[in-house]
């Protein structure tokens, strides 16, 4: 094959790219030389990002090229589990980029450079297309966690689906409801036993991952809550607690940057807390930030514990 000018090779190399990824096997079928086309790669300023996989010049190497350029090298690989969460905008305590995919013909037992790959038999129906990839559909996607654990991250996940959410700035409605994910859940596969006990305990009504976790830490120490519990403020205004022990007057609020937004919305929070204390239901209200909740659940679920025990004491007496 002759080469006349660099103009022209990166001309002939572009019209093979895909998605902004070239193949080296694709230039390479093309009648490209090896020797040739790492020269011309390398003059033009393409960017390897995974051994045989290449980005045009001019483009932002982003998560998702290398996901598009793991499912171009093979086609069978479906986005699955965190990583197509993260496509649908769903919550998880996992990496925040990872590379997870499902191989349906059970072929790929390893894929360096940071991809996992599931060996787990898919139905058409639970592949969709979303962002040019090949993904997991939202109840598939929330099954394989369910069934793969672990069982905060996936319950993260499902509570982020099932309630509207903003996620990377962007607020998106609930992705799927209860009864759906119920039926995905009982799909006869390995894990379903266990990914339906763990289902269970789901709250559609949860509002973050840090009150996701807050519940479940206070469930496996045996206290119940009630979860977005609604009052009324003494000028007849509702108001919603994160968590609400009715009968001893126990309130328990998540709060944070992290979860809340900006300040502003921190402000109103401050403002709504001094409203719930008004609120004759209320006798204590305890206040935890997410940094508490993921670091120090164990101070924060005694502190309840305790508040707990004074309170039916003052009433007893």
């Amino acid at each position: 094959m002759v080469r006349h000018s660099l103009a022209v090779e990166q001309a002939e190399l572009g019209a093979l790219v895909d998605g902004g990824v070239l193949l080296t096997s694709r230039a390479l079928d093309a009648g490209w030389a090896p020797r040739s086309l790492t020269r011309a790669l390398r003059a033009g300023g393409w960017t390897r990002v995974r051994a045989g996989a290449w980005v045009e010049p001019g483009r932002e190497v982003t998560w998702a090229t290398h996901l598009r350029a793991v499912q171009l090298q093979k086609p069978q690989l479906v986005v699955s589990h965190r990583t197509a969460a993260a496509l649908w905008r769903m919550e998880t305590l996992g990496p925040a980029r990872a590379q997870e995919f499902t191989d349906p013909l059970l072929g790929t037992r390893r894929e360096g450079g940071g991809v996992r790959v599931h060996r787990v038999p898919l139905a058409d129906a639970d592949v969709v297309r979303r962002n040019g990839l090949r993904v997991t559909a939202v109840n598939r996607t929330l099954a394989d966690l369910l069934r793969a654990g672990p069982r905060d991250d996936a319950l993260v996940a499902v509570e982020s689906a099932l309630t509207r959410r903003t996620v990377g700035r962007v607020r998106r409605a609930p992705l799927t409801t209860p009864a759906a994910l119920t039926a995905a859940v009982d799909a006869p596969l390995q894990g379903a036993v266990r990914a339906r006990r763990w289902l269970e305990p789901a709250d559609p009504k949860s509002g973050s991952p840090a009150e996701t976790i807050a519940r479940l830490r206070m469930h496996d120490a045996g206290l119940h809550p009630e979860s977005q519990a609604e009052l009324r403020t003494p000028d007849g205004r509702r108001r919603f607690l994160d968590f609400l022990f009715r009968a001893e007057g126990l309130a328990v609020e998540i709060e944070g940057y992290a979860y809340h937004g900006s300040r502003d919305a921190h402000r109103r929070d401050i403002a709504r807390f001094n409203e719930v204390q008004q609120c004759p239901e209320v006798r204590l209200l305890l206040r935890y930030t997410a940094v508490d909740v993921f670091r120090r659940p164990e101070k924060m679920v005694e502190e309840v514990r305790s508040a707990l025990g004074r309170l039916r004491s003052e009433r007893a007496a």
